[in-house]
């Protein structure tokens, strides 16, 4: 079994998907409308892409901009119906109105996703206490990664905590097991150090697309990050 580093890349369409996989993607997060920061994609929009490439994808489940569930009954619909499509790996996240992990909403939906893996997003970036928020989700089954910059302002000023959550010692304690996927204003210069400290998972959007989120995924952009990880 290969141990390099994983590569996530947003794919948005078909042509994002053949674009990533061609440059070297491991798996592709599904969304639409990034101006909302990664909305739940049709489920036309889904079959085309599973049509298209045969890596792995992940759905986001969320409706709405911001980081409240809003209608927890509308996403349970959504995550229903992207199941009978055969998506089987999402990528969600919910806080309450104090900060806290929502894991009323959480729990909930992770319900109607039995028996499928998932990522916990970057709303871990904006909890009021991370490690407690860890603590509350480590035994929700099928959680095998948290995307997160370290901080709600990206990764250059998360770099500290990523680097101590990679440690081998906090991989050790409950709500440390999940994978560390890094993303968030991510960029080649920190990779090295990402690396040497145990980070083995790296997500990109805009990084994909040199010409900006309005032109597709540029294959030669996602081949520059996975030479770099794999050097």
């Amino acid at each position: 079994m290969s141990n390099r580093a994983v590569l996530e890349v947003i794919a948005l369409d078909a042509e994002d998907a053949i674009a990533a996989q061609a440059g070297g993607a491991d798996r592709l997060e599904l969304v639409t409308d990034i101006a909302a920061d990664g909305l739940t994609p049709s489920r036309e929009t889904y079959g085309r892409i599973r049509a298209a490439v045969d890596i792995p994808l992940r759905v986001m489940l969320r409706l709405a901009d911001g980081f409240a569930v809003g209608d927890i009954d509308a996403l349970v619909r959504v995550a229903r119906e992207m199941r009978a499509e055969g998506a089987d790996e999402f990528v969600l996240g919910f806080l309450d109105a104090d900060g806290h992990v929502d894991l009323v909403a959480v729990e909930r939906l992770v319900a109607e996703l039995e028996g499928c893996r998932w990522t916990f997003h970057r709303a871990l970036d904006r909890v009021a206490d991370r490690d407690a928020a860890r603590k509350q989700l480590a035994d929700l089954p099928g959680l095998d990664t948290y995307l997160t910059a370290g901080s709600a302002n990206g990764v250059d000023e998360g770099l500290p905590t990523l680097v101590a959550e990679a440690g081998a010692t906090r991989r050790g304690e409950p709500g440390y097991q999940p994978r560390l996927l890094v993303g968030g204003g991510l960029r080649l210069d920190h990779v090295p150090t990402l690396l040497a400290a145990g980070v083995d998972a790296f997500h990109i959007g805009g990084a994909a697309r040199p010409s900006g989120w309005s032109a597709p995924v540029s294959p030669t952009a996602v081949r520059a990050w996975r030479t770099a990880l794999d050097a």
